[in-house]
């Protein structure tokens, strides 16, 4: 399929005929472009769904790229725990990676604003979507621009914009500056400065190594961290999809991967080992207004803290429907456990066991396959 020469997707809204408090219908919202929202979005025109009448893809972001474009600097194509090719249209038939630089925040954006334009898929940004409600048997989607009514919802917004920082006690007390992983961009910001990295996922891992080469830091982290010195095998991966899935098709919140399969040694960790930077203490007790303390009374002063703690699903718009149960978590169905199982109407793709770049692209696959089946259309 060639690219359309117009690539303003506004087209499809038809505005002139969109006046406010008038709801825009069609018959399926896809929330988020990242990998997800696309797969899904590629997938459903695939099978026939019209852009703009059938479906619309909402973004917040003001440009292609989700998540990736907010990435540190330093993330490259080759240190970036995997780059997955979306449906239809492979990573380097879009980038030439010799012409531009392997930063990730650079060529994913370039990649996925390619894609949308090749399949001329109708994203629509910046538009942010405040609520989803549910009148009279259709999904009311309130944003902060045009309002959309849809009989079919599936829901990709990720985990970027809701960082997770647990709030341990003195945490209002802390003198020095606390961020998170989603706020860093380089290792030179902390020249000078002792920077307590909390952590034990790979993200953590990665900036703690370019941390340490700057300046000093202190390492923490609530379990003991598996490192696995052996070759990530296809029956782990799918190991760890299992439990995941097995989880939220009873309702319980996703868990982490990394739980489940360990921490690779690759050679960056292995000279990390080597050189001692990966000396951990456990979790400390409390935040003092200089630094931390642990339970038998020790301490750190510090100047940072730098939470690399993970994320939580973005769902927050989903609340009017009340999916969450109360055990946190949303009892999911459907063959990938995509589909919300009290309301078929709506999936959640990169939500639990499809919360990976190739968990998604088939997240989005089957959202779009069942979603049809069960609409009807």
């Amino acid at each position: 399929m060639k690219p359309k020469k117009d690539p303003s997707p506004d087209r499809y809204l038809a505005t002139d005929n969109v006046r406010p408090g008038i709801f825009y219908k069609v018959d399926i919202v896809i929330i988020g472009a990242g990998q997800a929202g696309l797969s899904a979005a590629y997938h459903l025109r695939k099978l026939g769904i019209a852009p703009g009448t059938g479906f619309v893809v909402l973004d917040d972001e003001f440009g292609a790229g989700g998540a990736w474009q907010h990435r540190w600097d330093s993330l490259t194509l080759s240190t970036v725990n995997g780059i997955s090719d979306l449906p239809g249209m492979g990573f380097t038939e879009a980038v030439n990676t010799e012409e531009i630089a392997l930063q990730a925040n650079i060529a994913v954006p370039k990649y996925y604003e390619q894609y949308e334009k090749t399949f001329d898929l109708p994203v629509i940004r910046p538009i942010r979507v405040n609520e989803v409600r549910e009148q009279n048997g259709r999904f009311i989607v309130r944003t902060n621009g045009v309002q959309f009514s849809a009989r079919g919802l599936i829901n990709a917004t990720g985990t970027w914009k809701t960082p997770h920082c647990p709030k341990y006690p003195g945490w209002e007390k802390f003198q020095g500056q606390q961020l998170h992983t989603g706020e860093y961009s380089h290792a030179k910001a902390f020249v000078g400065k002792h920077v307590i990295i909390v952590g034990g996922g790979i993200s953590a891992i990665q900036l703690l190594g370019e941390i340490s080469k700057v300046t000093e830091t202190t390492w923490v982290t609530r379990r003991p961290p598996d490192f696995r010195d052996e070759e990530f095998m296809a029956d782990l991966g799918r190991e760890a999809v299992a439990i995941v899935d097995k989880r939220v098709r009873e309702g319980l919140p996703p868990t982490s991967v990394v739980s489940v399969t360990g921490l690779p040694i690759t050679p960056a960790i292995k000279e990390m080992l080597t050189s001692g930077t990966l000396d951990y203490k456990p979790m400390f007790t409390e935040i003092t207004e200089t630094g931390v303390r642990w339970a038998d009374g020790t301490t750190q002063d510090a100047d940072v803290i730098f939470w690399n703690t993970g994320f939580r699903h973005s769902l927050d718009h989903l609340a009017p429907l009340q999916l969450m149960n109360d055990k946190n978590g949303i009892v999911m169905s459907g063959k990938l456990a995509t589909q919300v199982a009290r309301d078929p109407r709506i999936h959640l793709t990169g939500y639990g066991p499809s919360a990976s770049t190739i968990g998604a692209n088939r997240a989005g696959r089957a959202a779009a396959k069942e979603l049809i089946e069960f609409l009807q259309l």
